[in-house]
């Protein structure tokens, strides 16, 4: 998601012994848990933000009442700029228990500069998106008195990052306009929520997916798979490769879409998949995916979301749009699947002889491509859901969330985007929760496979595909989860992504390649059953099936479907991860 091409860099502010913190007891007193939240609710505010020079804020007060604590910013001007630690600023590092080490490190990420774009911050944070991410943290860093600091925040970010000196913690801090305060308590909350979802997370993703996955294959007749042919492997076709450029007149929308098809099809009636691109991703970055279903005898087609691209994410930074997307894109989308289909149809009999097979097809899409699919399949926008949710998210450290909030801006009504040419639909790393809901989600009812990662911090695997796979009523139902996988190839760059696990120590990552032949073979056999119809593939969309390409690998991949469902659902309701 592009979003995140700002956060690698201001992590440099966080000194690792404040991000790698934990408190593993939620009732700890408050000196203990302070040891984390003392320093790191002073470089929090960094990662968020019209600005007078001549008023700046003395003072930020952290707030547990009924305690109140002041730290002056001249203590920590004096110590970023001589490394002197004066009374005021020493209270707070004796509090957190820091050693001469630890107040190294802290030095270091109050002088370290982030290096952004001026004009990308300014522009970035007075987008929609922005200002929601601004808003929520200054539910919890506020201007003193307790009112929300969001506008404080930014211009202090925006001030420090024009700055001959550029955008640093201290910078930041002598540029706020106001005093500020730290909400303790709400800062205490969201870390105890990312605490539980990081353990839900490892107990999903390590022990009760597994569990099932291997029930799964243990019940399942046993399979030969060396003997079957390699879906990893490429399929016998050459393919051929197209670009179109449409214009839907009912829109008022034009858009290229790239195409894939076999250069010599031996089949009389061709199946057809269209692919739908994640937010501020290009076409391009689907081509291996494209590339291997028609090597099968696909026609493959990936168009262009025009509202929600790379070429929006550029307009942002250049200055011709204020938007990381445009709302209409919760709409536009699935209409845009849907005219793929319609230029088809129209162009079958003279480009295709006919041979395409258009009233089944499959969509397969990334991200918020997952929202398009699953729009396409039926599912509905429960606004009421989706208004609850995202009040009631606002501790919880997800950008999906986020992303998903912004439709609160589309008119209330009921929008139905099913196309009954789409007979099956693959998500991966979908951003569906909030939106559907279980109303929402329960309205698909064709065969549907979900994909997540369990690095993926984009669209968090226990907030984003978790419940929802419980919420389908679909009769054919899978979920696939990735070891190891970040939301998005590292091999390529989308939105800063790569920097942003880059800045993550100590952290070790699958191959690609790995990544690429679970998918692969996945959605090929998936789409083979359910829009070819073929029972030949059955074999490979059962959890034996990726048990056995995972075998030896550090990374695996897991397959569950609907005879784990209720299990899952009794397994969620004992980790109370969402008490």
């Amino acid at each position: 998601m592009a979003i995140f091409w700002m956060f690698p860099k201001l992590k440099k502010f966080f000194p690792s012994y404040l991000v790698n913190h934990q408190t593993n007891d939620p009732q700890a007193s408050l000196p203990h848990w302070l040891q984390g939240l003392t320093l790191g609710a002073v470089t929090i505010a960094s990662i968020v933000l019209p600005f007078n020079k001549q008023t700046l804020a003395q003072t930020l007060y952290f707030l547990y009442p009924p305690i109140k604590e002041p730290l002056r910013v001249e203590s920590l001007d004096i110590f970023a700029r001589e490394g002197e630690i004066n009374r005021n600023l020493g209270f707070f590092l004796d509090l957190a228990r820091t050693n001469e080490e630890a107040q190294l490190k802290f030095r270091e990420a109050l002088n370290t500069p982030a290096a952004l774009e001026p004009l990308l911050v300014s522009r970035f944070f007075n987008s929609n998106l922005g200002e929601e991410i601004l808003t929520r943290v200054g539910d919890t860093i506020q201007i003193e008195g307790g009112r929300n600091g969001k506008y404080a925040l930014r211009g202090a970010l925006v001030a420090a990052a024009f700055d001959d000196e550029g955008l640093s913690l201290i910078n930041f801090f002598r540029k706020l306009p106001t005093n500020i305060q730290f909400d303790l308590q709400k800062i205490l909350e969201i870390s105890q929520s990312t605490e539980k979802a990081v353990a839900a997370t490892k107990l999903f993703s390590e022990v009760v997916i597994p569990q099932l996955s291997a029930a799964e294959a243990a019940a399942a007749e046993p399979v030969n798979f060396a003997d079957l042919r390699d879906l990893r492997e490429r399929g016998g076709h050459s393919v051929k490769e197209r670009k179109w450029t449409l214009t839907d007149k009912s829109r008022e929308r034009s858009f290229h879409v790239d195409l894939y098809q076999p250069a010599r099809s031996q089949r009389d009636n061709t199946p057809v998949l269209i692919i739908s691109h994640g937010l501020g991703s290009t076409t391009e970055e689907f081509a291996p995916i494209a590339q291997h279903l028609a090597s099968y005898g696909f026609v493959v087609a990936v168009p262009q979301h025009i509202g929600s691209d790379s070429e929006q994410k550029d307009a942002l930074f250049s200055g011709l749009s204020r938007e990381v997307f445009l709302t209409s894109e919760f709409i536009d989308r699935p209409l845009d699947i849907s005219y793929v289909i319609d230029e088809l149809e129209r162009r079958n009999l003279e480009e295709f002889d006919g041979k395409l097979v258009l009233d089944k097809v499959g969509v397969f899409g990334h991200s918020f491509g997952g929202y398009t699919a699953l729009a396409i399949a039926g599912a509905t926008i429960d606004f009421d859901h989706l208004e609850r949710e995202c009040t009631i998210g606002e501790g919880r450290l997800n950008t999906a969330l986020l992303l998903q909030c912004q439709a609160l801006d589309l008119e209330r009504q009921e929008y139905n985007f099913r196309d009954e040419r789409v007979v099956a639909v693959l998500g991966h790393n979908p951003v569906n929760r909030t939106i559907f809901g279980p109303q929402g989600l329960s309205s698909i009812q064709i065969p549907i496979l979900l994909g997540a990662g369990s690095y993926d911090p984009a669209t968090p695997f226990v907030y984003e595909q978790l419940d929802s796979f419980t919420w389908l009523t679909s009769a054919n139902k899978y979920l696939m989860l990735q070891e190891g996988q970040t939301h998005i190839d590292l091999s390529t760059i989308d939105g800063g992504m790569s920097e942003v696990i880059d800045s993550v120590e100590e952290i070790v990552l699958p191959e690609t390649q790995l990544l690429q032949d679970y998918s692969h073979a996945t959605v090929l056999a998936f789409a083979e059953v359910y829009v070819v119809n073929d029972p030949d593939y059955l074999p490979y969309i059962q959890s034996s099936y990726l048990n056995y390409l995972s075998q030896g690998q550090k990374f695996k991949t897991y397959l569950i479907s609907e005879d784990s469902s209720e299990k899952l659902v009794d397994e969620i309701a004992k980790s109370k991860f969402e008490d």
